[in-house]
């Protein structure tokens, strides 16, 4: 996949190129799952040959991965205002609704530092930003700390590795399926915790 990816991306550009990493890395915090960790990676290894330059490179791709965020966040905000807590959807309770609202007004700035570090949950930590209301201006500050950091690493391991980035395709797969898995898991700890609690105040 990344020689094919490498090829095309290579026939463009530089102005191209960076459209390219911007449109991948918004796309991703929108309709996941999306392929920009690996187009960001091939951005490095084009960066090794002097197709394009890092700074900018960074940047489109950093911008890119905000301006998603931002979209998400605006649609959880509006989501949670006009829709679930209206009642109108009646399969979701908003006594539980509110519980995760809270828990994430707590710890919802340290998930959105971690946010580009979680492949596979990143549209679904922007949404839950905008439904629980954190502040706009300090969410998006950490958000692009969080896209910053990593969009350096993958355009510094494509860099590295040069044509050989299938490596790092190997070690990013492998890494977000160990996400992915803790993820389901503390989400399911927490959704049994709450079941039996529920269970045993009934009792």
């Amino acid at each position: 996949m990344f020689e094919d990816i490498l090829a095309r991306i290579g026939t463009f550009s530089p102005f191209w190129i960076y459209i390219t990493l911007f449109f991948f890395a918004f796309v991703e915090n929108v309709f996941p799952p999306s392929p920009s960790d690996v187009v960001i990676v091939v951005g490095g290894s084009l960066i090794g040959t002097g197709s394009i330059n890092f700074l900018f490179a960074l940047a489109f791709s950093t911008l890119g991965s905000i301006l998603g965020f931002i979209l998400m966040f605006y649609i959880g905000s509006t989501v949670d205002k006009k829709i679930i807590h209206s009642g109108k959807i009646k399969f979701i309770p908003i006594e539980s609704l509110n519980k995760v609202e809270t828990w994430f007004r707590k710890y919802g700035y340290f998930v959105v530092v971690a946010n580009r570090f979680m492949p596979g949950t990143r549209a679904v930590i922007s949404f839950f930003a905008g439904m629980s209301n954190l502040v706009s201006k300090k969410t998006v500050i950490l958000c692009f700390v969080s896209a910053l950091l990593w969009n350096t690493i993958m355009l510094y391991l494509g860099f590295v590795f040069g044509d050989n980035v299938q490596t790092v395709d190997e070690y990013l797969t492998t890494y977000s399926n160990i996400v992915i898995v803790g993820t389901v898991a503390i989400i399911l700890f927490f959704v049994l915790r709450f079941f039996f609690r529920k269970r045993k105040t009934a009792a």
